[in-house]
């Protein structure tokens, strides 16, 4: 699963992948595997973006364009 709204997120706050990943505590080329989706995200991780974004679950995964 590709997670283009971590990218557009991300991008609209003007992070690094390399800031990103430190706040998940994986490196830079993980993180960048997680936008690309090359590697799946743990629910825990999608969390902690979701809680860092203020945004839902569902909207991260694009179940829904309501954050």
């Amino acid at each position: 699963m590709k997670y283009d709204r971590i990218k557009k997120l991300r991008l609209e706050k003007k992070l690094t992948q390399a800031q990103l990943g430190e706040i998940l505590d994986v490196n830079q080329r993980t993180y960048s595997q997680y936008e690309l989706g090359t590697r799946s995200i743990s629910v825990e991780l999608l969390i902690v973006l979701a809680d860092y974004y203020g945004v839902t679950l569902d909207y991260l995964v694009g179940r829904t364009d309501e954050i």
